[in-house]
């Protein structure tokens, strides 16, 4: 039933909601972990504002019931993917190209630079931070004996540095075979907002690849055939796009991790159709329940109960990478453009996600919100 109610007062944020019969809405309604209650008002007409207010003891048992869903449902699924190894990627070898990753300092980044950095391509590891890019680039040249592997500074949630990044490429690099779109971040409660006035999640998971993109484009063309890999989420299913809210700085940080995830989706598609007969293809994907470094920012004590699902039931990096491997080096893929992939395989998307009319509006946004100048390259 919906009849019965409740409230949340953190300290920080004063969240109310009606309880769900059904599951999955339970979950949505229940898991600030996750940050999930910001879907669950799109459905259910629950609020969400921002509150000095405190209510421990109705903060913490419901943060009890919140993990408990929460880890059920992710243990659950973890489960089913832990020991599900991804088919062999192709053998492809990558001799005489240069494939350009994003976030390749740790993660399933890393283990992607690692694996084509073997193949003999030349890797470029676009990262924020370059001190522990420069120790991940010890460890992929010696293990590969591949020399060729550079680190390049890149903060995707500046606007500037994704333009100082791209110039350096399109003046240093002869060619561009692979554009990776890895790196990611997830916040939970704390709100960001950039020095170009966007929230933190969208402008690193959505609006600086997309800047980034437009800015490479006519390297990647220049290389044809070549490729754009996007690390999406099967998550998104979890989300609204909202366009009318293109940047949402007053919105639950975490709930926004799956909004951009959504997002990337969104904009895959459309820039996929923008590059038939272009000799670019765009594919994009879910690795899986990753092991990696995105969870850090869950604050404790959520932390510590995660940690044990993440290590015994999630991915490891190694296997989280086979998919994004095998859109970057496939020759089964040469001739395949804007489809979504899960486990090296081609998977469908929901109905709702695809919407020709709100992909090509959600473009126009993103236009504007990178603040594209009539000298950048348009797709």
């Amino acid at each position: 039933s919906r009849s019965s109610c409740a409230c949340l007062n953190s300290g920080i944020y004063s969240i109310s909601y009606r309880l769900p019969s059904m599951f999955w809405s339970t979950l949505l309604h229940l898991s600030p972990l996750l940050g999930l209650v910001s879907a669950a008002s799109d459905a259910a007409g629950s609020t969400y504002t921002d509150s000095t207010a405190v209510n421990f003891f109705i903060a913490i048992s419901l943060f009890v019931v919140s993990f408990a869903v929460t880890a059920g449902a992710l243990v659950l699924g973890a489960a089913l993917v832990r020991n599900s190894a991804a088919p062999p990627t192709s053998a492809r070898d990558m001799k005489g190209k240069t494939v350009v990753i994003t976030g390749a300092n740790s993660g399933i980044g890393y283990e992607t630079a690692l694996d084509i950095a073997r193949r003999g391509a030349r890797v470029v590891m676009a990262c924020r931070n370059t001190e522990a890019a420069a120790k991940a680039r010890e460890e992929i040249a010696e293990k590969t004996k591949n020399s060729n592997v550079v680190v390049k500074k890149l903060d995707l949630s500046s606007l500037k540095s994704v333009r100082e990044f791209a110039a350096e490429i399109n003046k240093n690099e002869s060619r561009l075979d692979v554009l990776v779109h890895n790196a990611g971040m997830a916040n939970t409660f704390e709100k960001k907002v950039t020095e170009d006035g966007l929230e933190i999640t969208m402008a690193t998971n959505m609006y600086g690849p997309f800047l980034l993109t437009h800015l490479l484009i006519d390297l990647l063309k220049k290389s044809k055939p070549s490729r754009i890999v996007i690390v999406a989420s099967d998550l998104y299913k979890l989300a609204n796009l909202d366009l009318e809210n293109p940047n949402p700085i007053n919105s639950l940080p975490a709930y926004l991790y799956y909004v951009s995830k959504r997002a990337n989706i969104t904009w895959a598609r459309e820039l996929s159709r923008r590059l038939e007969g272009s000799g670019v293809t765009a594919n994009f994907l879910h690795p899986g329940m990753i092991d990696s470094g995105i969870w850090r920012n869950v604050p404790f004590p959520l932390n510590l109960p995660l940690k044990v699902i993440v290590k015994v039931f999630f991915k490891t990096p190694e296997k989280g990478a086979q998919t994004t491997v095998h859109l970057a080096v496939s020759d089964e893929l040469d001739d395949v453009n804007g489809k979504y992939f899960m486990d090296c395989r081609e998977h469908s998307l929901t109905n709702s996600v695809q919407d020709v009319g709100r992909e090509k509006r959600f473009w126009e946004i993103c236009e504007t919100m990178v603040k594209l100048t009539p000298s950048d390259p348009r797709i």
